[in-house]
């Protein structure tokens, strides 16, 4: 795996960059927040392992920005702020798994091809397709024709559902039980949504592929004239 270590103690880095190297990884690293961005961004890492206390900022900072561009990199948290709301915090901020030091490398290597594990296989079994159309929900991204598609994450989850449903008539109701988990979105929002998204297909020039309006009931997605 290619790992970003975000760590800013010299000894600790370079004993964790070792014993990493010696598992056959290859290893990035990182001492501060400012430098962490910046190697993330220029970066496809399969991995991240990431120290809270840095010299400019909290790793916090750098697991918002990641989890903020929906990206789905395993990041396990190595930290000595081991106090039970910071372990909290880490995992509800969308770490992974959360390892206090100080720690076995046996288990923290362990842990990190648990979770790396994990997520290939979520990439793997949550890839939605209908006809030309592809969905890939670890990831969330949507591509036509292998052509990436760009949406908002609304309409992401929205067209996610359609696809899920294709066909079938879907009423505002089952769109808001599916999206309304955090209070974000009301029913006169939803049309809104999904004239954006018939807006994107014409965009991108998807006219195969449709949101039919069915009156008093809800939509249909599906395929242009039944092809």
């Amino acid at each position: 795996m290619f790992i970003h270590l975000i760590e800013d103690d010299p000894i600790l880095a370079k004993t964790l960059v070792i014993n990493l190297e010696l598992e056959k990884h290859k290893v990035l690293t990182s001492a501060s927040l400012q430098d962490a961005i910046l190697q993330y961004s220029k970066n496809q890492f399969d991995a991240v392992v990431l120290d809270l206390g840095l010299p400019d900022g909290s790793g916090f900072d750098f697991l918002q920005m990641v989890r903020k561009e929906n990206k789905t990199v395993p990041v396990l948290i190595l930290s000595a702020q081991s106090d039970e709301d910071s372990v909290v915090k880490g995992l509800v901020s969308g770490a992974n798994d959360f390892v206090k030091k100080p720690y076995s490398f046996k288990e923290l290597n362990a842990r990190l091809n648990l979770i790396t594990h994990k997520i290939k296989t979520l990439t793997h079994e949550e890839v939605l397709e209908y006809k030309n159309l592809k969905i890939n929900k670890a990831k969330r991204t949507v591509s036509f024709l292998d052509k990436e598609i760009e949406l908002n994450r609304r309409e992401f989850d929205i067209l996610a559902y359609f696809v899920q449903n294709s066909e079938r008539i879907v009423t505002r109701e089952m769109l808001l039980q599916h999206l309304d988990k955090d209070l974000e979105i009301f029913d006169r929002t939803i049309d809104s949504h999904i004239s954006h998204i018939r807006k994107t297909f014409k965009k991108y020039n998807i006219s195969d592929l449709l949101i039919l309006s069915v009156y008093g009931l809800g939509y249909r997605f599906e395929e242009k004239n039944g092809k």
